[in-house]
């Protein structure tokens, strides 16, 4: 494209854009109750339940979504996962509609199209409810909006556009706070580029103070409970999270991506930051440099966290491959790469969705050389993390519960359960319910601005720990159970549940030290 503005965009190629949607969702639909509930998933249902402005480790956006659909739909599996199914599909049309805004005809839309349903952490993060795919929604929403604005001239009524891209950024920051790298990568985008005179309007400051209006229930809830985010980030940045120096960070997003799809998304960054055809969408691309530089200098961010920023690299890369392999009339050359794409991704599928039972992953993933990972400083077991936090929940609460009948029924009432992390806790609520267990009181997260829930117990089931160590703050100490499961995180399991009676110290002087934002 030239830098000529309003000239006729090709039409949508929809039957490609279909194509893509439906591969992309039968992929998930194959995986959508495999296993079980995802760590986080128990997590947000135990924070649906407690509606808010904000939470220790994220914004609310997601967590009221959830507790509305939750109110109509249930919290099943299939329930529980549709939602981000639709927004991981909606993801692979936006892609290629902003092909089409970058001027990309049939080919460059199905490239883009494709690219999209097949990026494994797109796939992954469309598998199970939590906010990341409503993020990578956002951002493709957003660079469509500025993509659409930047190909207008300055007063030529982009005056609704900037609004709706207030809007959409505005909502994006109740759902994750890191949609502030993309705010800093426009600002960035629209300073450094042509577009800086943009700048002279009313469009962006507009579009900056709705998002920032947006965004202040957030930040006045920050406020009243003294800024607890930030000690989360910085407990995860330094103690929770492994350090990813530059060569490792770049190998993860060739695999997040598809390694087939690099050539794709490096020329769509080429094409926007150094293309004559692509100056006037150059804002774009320097979203994601400026992104990328920011994970970069912080050295702990999990490469991930850039994910969101790639539907523009590979609509670009659509438009950058259509010139390049669309020469004449063939189709050829772009059918052949895309599916070179969708068999690459077929043979890693496995990797981020559940559609092999355990032991065909695990004799998969031996034949392949791949290792289980974790981006966390933390033991890893026979599963990658990612999976390990999908097994073992409904047996703790049972292995706790087994505990708890044995007491008897008078000391059942004045019993609590104790846990250390978010996980156990919401999967004692989850699935404790039915086994009559109370409501477990944890110093995680946002489980400790909850406390002790209205209970004030007199003996604890204390998931974990060791013996000695709870008999400091105990008279009584005594095991109950023991549970151990084979797939999940070793620090799950061989866990010992223990009757703990007699508190050498009251509760109240105890919960303020046991706070663990991370």
């Amino acid at each position: 494209m030239t830098d000529s503005p309003g000239r006729p965009l090709p039409k949508v190629a929809w039957n490609l854009v279909a194509l893509a949607v439906c591969a992309h969702a039968f992929a998930e639909l194959a995986a959508i109750t495999s296993y079980g509930y995802f760590r986080d998933e128990l997590y947000y249902l135990a924070c649906a339940d407690h509606p808010a402005a904000g939470y220790v480790d994220q914004p609310p956006l997601s967590i009221l979504f959830l507790s509305a659909w939750r109110a109509v739909f249930g919290d099943s599996l299939v329930a529980l996962r549709i939602p981000p199914l639709v927004l991981g599909v909606s993801i692979v049309v936006l892609t290629a509609l902003l092909a089409r805004r970058l001027n990309g005809g049939r080919v460059a839309q199905g490239l883009a199209a494709c690219a999209a349903a097949c990026a494994p952490i797109w796939l992954g993060m469309s598998r199970y409810y939590s906010m990341n795919s409503f993020d990578i929604l956002f951002w493709a929403l957003a660079a469509l909006l500025l993509a659409e604005i930047l190909d207008l001239d300055p007063g030529r009524g982009a005056m609704p556009l900037w609004l709706l891209l207030g809007v959409v950024l505005g909502l994006g920051l109740e759902n994750k706070i890191s949609v502030l790298w993309l705010g800093f990568g426009l600002f960035a985008g629209l300073v450094l580029t042509p577009a800086r005179r943009w700048l002279k309007t009313r469009g962006p400051w507009l579009a900056g103070g709705i998002a920032a209006l947006l965004f202040l229930p957030h930040v006045l809830w920050q406020v009243a409970n003294g800024w607890p985010t930030l000690e989360f980030m910085r407990n995860a940045t330094q103690g929770k999270y492994k350090a990813f120096p530059l060569p490792s960070f770049l190998k993860e997003e060739l695999l997040h991506f598809n390694l087939v799809a690099a050539p794709l998304w490096i020329a769509g960054l080429v094409w926007l930051l150094a293309s004559r055809d692509g100056r006037r969408f150059r804002a774009l691309g320097l979203v994601w440099a400026t992104t990328f530089a920011i994970l970069i200098v912080n050295g702990n961010a999990k490469p991930e966290y850039l994910s969101p920023a790639f539907a523009p690299l590979l609509a670009a890369g659509g438009v950058a491959f259509e010139r390049l392999l669309h020469r004449g009339r063939s189709v050829w050359p772009a059918g052949v790469y895309a599916g070179a794409l969708v068999l690459n991704t077929a043979l890693v599928a496995p990797f981020v969705l559940p559609l092999l039972s355990v032991p065909w992953y695990l004799a998969y993933a031996k034949a392949l050389g791949v290792k289980p990972s974790t981006s966390e400083k933390k033991e890893i077991g026979p599963l990658p993390q990612h999976y390990a936090d999908m097994f073992g929940w409904p047996e703790m609460a049972e292995t706790i519960a087994s505990v708890w009948r044995t007491l008897p029924e008078a000391d059942r009432a004045k019993t609590a359960v104790y846990v250390t992390n978010y996980g156990e806790a919401a999967a004692v609520d989850f699935f404790g319910k039915k086994l009559g267990l109370p409501p477990a009181i944890c110093p995680h997260n946002n489980y400790f601005l909850w406390g002790a829930r209205g209970q004030r117990p007199e003996i604890f089931l204390v998931f974990g720990g060791a013996r000695e160590g709870h008999a400091r703050v105990f008279e009584s100490v005594e095991p109950g159970a023991v549970f151990t499961h084979p797939w999940v995180m070793p620090y799950e399991s061989g866990r010992t549940v223990w009757v703990c009676r007699g508190l050498k110290i009251p509760f109240d002087q105890i919960w303020p030290g046991e706070k663990n934002f991370s």
